[in-house]
């Protein structure tokens, strides 16, 4: 593996690791290609884009009911719930890829953070990468829906709303039987999907000179080719 360059320790902080688990996942068959750091560092941008202008698609639900009880009515303010989603270690913020980030610390992320409809399939296909990873999201999704003890509830009002667990085991069960799918609608969007994600960076400019290059010329942005709500924008 070549020597990481020196600006891709402040975007993606650390860019071995990322290009390691990049590689495990083409060889695994989850993605086509290995994007370079730099498009990857395009994705994480698009990332804190998506924080700064559409930060209701992240950890929150316009359809589920919150689960009733004072924890969870609390919980369900961002700002309220973050400390706690960091001291349980459901949530890595200065990962804003995935890629960085253990198979232990995605499933814990996955158990323990509320992601609204399909979103969680993000991180489901970059665990199918890893032989036995959604093997062991599943024995800790049914431990958390099958056991009534004080870890159980406090994982069902960390994620705030009500059926995430039952939705997530569902899908992973029917993702070790049939594999990881998604609605061909939802398979193009990178908010949802990680191989969209990569597909997108891979799109981009490869290089931090290429970028800057087409960026003057008036032919690079950092709007993705699908937005999270299904609207077409022009691609890069």
């Amino acid at each position: 593996m070549t020597r990481p360059p020196l600006w891709s320790h402040l975007t993606l902080l650390a860019p071995r690791r990322v290009q390691q688990n990049l590689e495990q996942l083409h060889g695994s068959g989850v993605i086509p290609e290995v994007p370079t750091l730099w498009q990857i560092s395009l994705g994480v941008a698009r990332m804190v884009h998506r924080i700064l202008t559409r930060p209701e698609t992240i950890g929150m639900s316009a359809t589920q009911p919150v689960r009733p009880g004072l924890r969870a009515r609390i919980l369900r303010f961002r700002p309220l719930r973050g400390p706690f989603l960091l001291v349980a270690g459901s949530v890595a913020p200065w990962d804003l890829s995935g890629l960085t980030s253990s198979r232990r610390r995605l499933v814990r992320h996955m158990v323990g953070t509320h992601h609204d409809g399909n979103q969680f399939v993000y991180d489901l296909q970059i665990l199918s990468g890893y032989p036995g990873a959604l093997e062991e999201l599943l024995a800790e999704a049914r431990e958390v829906i099958a056991r009534d003890d004080a870890k159980s509830r406090w994982l069902r009002d960390l994620v705030v709303y009500e059926g995430y667990h039952e939705h997530l085991l569902a899908t992973v069960e029917a993702a070790i039987r049939d594999g990881v799918t998604l609605p061909p609608e939802e398979a193009e969007d990178p908010d949802i999907s990680f191989v969209a994600y990569i597909d997108w960076c891979l799109r981009q400019p490869p290089t931090p000179a290429a970028t800057w290059a087409a960026w003057r010329r008036g032919e690079w942005h950092l709007e993705s080719t699908r937005t999270a709500s299904g609207e077409a924008s022009a691609a890069a």
